[in-house]
């Protein structure tokens, strides 16, 4: 017998959602590769899909070993907590991931106290890092990590160029400093830049990738090191719940996006710039990170006479999805492409802000 409910359903019309790429969604293939593997216990090293994609990853990235966790976050919070002792600093971008959207995690977890250094689009040199360092002594906190974001979310997408990278890691190195990179978009850079994932990453103690935000995977990223890092990052996965058992249906998303989402990230990118590029045309509108060279894309309303809160309202209601105020400041709105966002939805898009902003 039909259920009545079963008569109502309507397809509802396709919303256009730039708020984050972390809104990308499996593709029909991903999905059909996902459903078609084998799975075992990953605690007991029995899911081959996990096996091959910490491999994988381990060896894009330069490591020896490597781990499939449930969240970036969770990635960077176990590097922090297996690099350093209580009481220990870490330096970062005062816009990094780790200072301002993990909820006080390193305090809360590690007993880790964070030092936030200034830089445009939240990247720093070497020179500011050497002025960042803690002197030796018994009164003061010892510099123990250096973590950098690649790519810099905040600083709206922008890559941390090599020169840079090897400027500060020689002023870590100089100091006996340990180095972390949060690689939550560090593919995008890769595509972007032509640098290999390799060149960026292995100079780092520990480095991970993210595969649910532009490859598109449900859920998950996967933390690299050291064997022995690895090992230490597993007890601390399995003490805050990270175990996740049959993740192989999981994990072969990941391997699926590592086989077929790569490249397609410059697509992402066009779209981004196109995106800023109708943006920029618009009155009251500034676009606020320079230059777009990723997939994420910053700009300021103070001058439309709107608040984000009622562009995002208004926005959405015309089926548009972009993020606005809170974190990104009193005036100022992001928006991320990804694999779910076509050229067309980009065009669109900037359809639904003409009609907002009435012009």
């Amino acid at each position: 017998m039909r259920l009545d409910w079963e008569l109502k359903i309507m397809p509802r019309p396709a919303f256009i959602d730039l708020y984050s790429d972390t809104k990308s969604k499996p593709t029909d293939g991903m999905r059909k590769y996902m459903m078609s593997v084998e799975v075992g216990d990953e605690q007991k090293d029995e899911d081959p899909n996990v096996l091959d994609l910490c491999a994988r990853v381990a060896d894009m990235l330069g490591k020896e070993a490597a781990v499939f966790l449930p969240s970036g976050t969770m990635c960077n919070e176990i590097a922090l907590a297996v690099h350093c002792r209580p009481g220990d600093e870490i330096i970062l971008h005062e816009s990094a991931h780790i200072m301002v959207s993990e909820t006080g995690g390193p305090a809360a977890l590690s007993g880790v106290m964070v030092r936030g250094v200034q830089g445009e689009n939240g990247i720093f040199d070497g020179d500011t890092l050497k002025k960042a360092i803690r002197p030796e002594s018994r009164y003061l906190q010892q510099s123990r990590l250096v973590t950098i974001e690649q790519t810099s979310n905040f600083g709206g997408g922008a890559i941390w160029p090599m020169t840079t990278l090897q400027d500060v890691i020689a002023v870590a190195r100089k100091a006996d400093i340990i180095l972390h990179m949060d690689g939550a978009r560090l593919l995008n850079a890769v595509v972007a830049s032509g640098v290999s994932a390799k060149d960026y990453a292995e100079p780092f103690d520990s480095a991970w990738i993210d595969l649910s935000k532009g490859l598109g995977g449900p859920v998950g990223a996967v933390l690299a090191g050291t064997r022995d890092f690895i090992r230490q990052a597993w007890r601390l996965k399995q003490r805050w719940g990270g175990a996740m058992r049959q993740a192989g249906f999981l994990a072969a998303a990941g391997i699926y996006a590592l086989d077929h989402h790569v490249e397609r990230l410059a697509e992402d990118h066009e779209n981004a710039r196109a995106l800023a590029r109708g943006l920029a045309e618009l009155p009251g509108i500034k676009m606020t990170a320079g230059e777009v060279q990723t997939n994420i894309v910053f700009f300021d309303v103070g001058g439309t006479g709107q608040s984000p809160a009622d562009i995002t309202g208004a926005l959405k209601a015309k089926g548009v999805g972009i993020g606005g105020g809170g974190l990104f400041g009193p005036t100022a709105m992001r928006a991320v492409t990804h694999i779910g966002v076509s050229r067309a939805d980009i065009d669109e898009a900037l359809k639904a802000m003409r009609d907002v902003l009435a012009v």
